[in-house]
């Protein structure tokens, strides 16, 4: 098949699991003899521009006219069979589903996060969770300023969102969702729930597994609030207060709470923070873990450093909600704890650094999971067949808008995704 790739790539200042899964699958499908093509614009960019430049981006959030037009020239020439979005926050913008409808290219999108019902996309507010913009207007968002805590630069993102429903729900034949979790969600918030299908991401087998017991556990990710930090380090002051398990924590990832992490660890012997890792060290790491602890307070829409610790065989600890309660088996590949309880991952944490023999049977379980859910070779196969779905249901799609809902569990939707200005 011919494929043009539509993304938004995030900053390079702060590395992307999104920008990760995006060129993983275009280098897939190459390599499986489909002709891939990528259309993109990079938030790096933003810094290179003028004044007038930067400040006219909120305004391209909504819509840009000139990608609309560049996009759909570039469809006239090529024709390719379909094109695949993933994120069009904040240079690219909803026009990219206008282009396909002007050249009747089918358009399939990867829904990475909750923006199409969430405008900063996270379901989440002050560290709990939040529906309020959920079927309804998305004036709470602006009114709280969900996103970076700034009514000013919600309002574009809240715009767009309500501008721009019917355009996703009458341009996308097949929205790809990454984890039943997520489908879930969407389709009570009102999606059609018929042109969502669940595609998780795949992980490259690393080529390096986990040999004995391990020798750390490993945070790897962004150190943010929704992600768990503050939660994890709770739970581990509690657990070097009462000795200990024997192993120390490794914390690797960058972030705004970044300042707070570095003080933290600051002269601990418990502890270890190693800033970014690039992805060599990130696979060595993993492949020495006894476990890797996925924390999150916000339903996490996939969780890819679980899946890429199930390809080291290496169990993990996540919040029992979201989609780690999919992606990992209490007690079989892993443990689930309850969900913002410090008390809870501390316990979990002791648990799974208590029993070596069960820890490596852990592991080795996750690995078969993750050969017969999360393989390159099982992604290739969901992508090609919603592609074929795609192209074969271009004439039958739905072109009218769902009914408005009430503010509670409703039905209006639509939105680009997007997390962060400079990404």
């Amino acid at each position: 098949m011919h494929v043009l790739v539509v993304h938004n790539r995030y900053a390079s200042a702060q590395p992307s699991g999104e920008n990760r899964v995006v060129d993983q699958e275009v280098e897939l499908l190459r390599e499986a003899g489909h002709r891939v093509e990528v259309f993109e614009r990079r938030s790096d960019d933003i810094a290179t521009r003028s004044l007038p430049g930067k400040v006219a981006v909120p305004l391209l959030v909504p819509w840009n006219p000139a990608v609309r037009s560049e996009l759909a020239a570039r469809l006239r020439a090529d024709r390719p069979d379909v094109v695949h979005v993933h994120n069009v926050f904040p240079l690219l913008s909803p026009a990219v589903l206008a282009a396909c409808a002007d050249t009747g290219v089918p358009a399939v999108a990867t829904l990475h996060n909750y923006t199409q019902i969430c405008p900063p996309g996270t379901l989440q507010r002050d560290g709990r969770p939040c529906t309020e913009c959920v079927g309804a207007t998305p004036l709470p968002a602006v009114r709280h300023g969900c996103y970076r805590n700034s009514r000013l630069a919600t309002v574009p993102l809240a715009v767009s969102l309500a501008v721009n429903r019917r355009r996703w729900w009458s341009g996308v034949e097949r929205f790809l969702c990454i984890s039943a979790a997520q489908r879930d969600v969407l389709s009570r918030a009102g999606l059609p729930a018929e042109r969502l299908a669940v595609k998780h991401n795949f992980v490259p087998d690393p080529g390096a597994r986990r040999r004995g017991a391990g020798e750390h556990l490993l945070y790897l990710g962004r150190l943010a609030e929704a992600k768990g930090v503050r939660l994890l380090m709770a739970a581990w002051d509690a657990i070097a207060a009462d000795g200990g398990v024997g192993v120390p924590l490794v914390v690797a990832g960058a972030g705004p709470l970044e300042r707070e992490v570095t003080a933290w660890a600051a002269g601990r012997d418990d502890v270890r923070y190693v800033g970014l890792y690039d992805r060599a060290q990130c696979r060595q790491a993993l492949a020495r873990s006894v476990a890797v602890v996925a924390p999150s307070t916000w339903l996490e829409a996939f969780g890819l450093v679980v899946v890429e610790a199930m390809a080291a065989g290496v169990p993990a600890v996540a919040a029992g909600h979201g989609a780690f309660v999919e992606l990992v088996q209490d007690g079989v590949t892993g443990l689930l704890h309850r969900p913002g309880d410090a008390a809870s991952l501390a316990s979990c944490l002791r648990r799974i650094t208590a029993d070596p023999a069960g820890n490596r049977e852990m592991g080795r379980t996750a690995r078969r999971r993750y050969d017969q859910a999360f393989s390159p070779a099982v992604g290739l196969e969901r992508l090609e067949e919603e592609y074929r779905t795609a192209v074969a249901g271009r004439s039958g799609g739905a072109d009218g808008a769902p009914p408005v809902g009430n503010g509670n569990a409703g039905s209006r939707r639509g939105t680009p995704r997007g997390r962060e200005w400079g990404q």
